[in-house]
């Protein structure tokens, strides 16, 4: 199975509660055409149907890329990356 890129998916859930936060403050609809597009690619790049299971599996992907980040820290380097050259 393919896993979506972590950074392709915090920038859309970045998009998505910016539009949100925009349409709650003034209904625009331009910002609802695009509101529905985020949404849209959200749901279609986590395998989902609804825009709620889209975010929550994005939210659980995020989380896992962060602990995978963490356990490598301190391995081969402070950073995580090889020292061999």
């Amino acid at each position: 199975m393919l896993v979506p890129d972590p950074k392709t998916v915090r920038i859309l859930l970045t998009r998505y509660a910016t539009l949100k936060i925009a349409q709650a403050e003034r209904e625009r609809a331009t910002a609802a055409r695009e509101l529905e597009d985020v949404s849209y690619t959200l749901c279609v790049l986590m395998g989902c149907t609804s825009v709620e299971d889209a975010i929550t599996k994005a939210d659980a992907l995020l989380l896992d890329a962060g602990r995978g980040r963490a356990d490598t820290s301190g391995k081969e380097g402070e950073t995580g990356l090889s020292l061999a050259v």
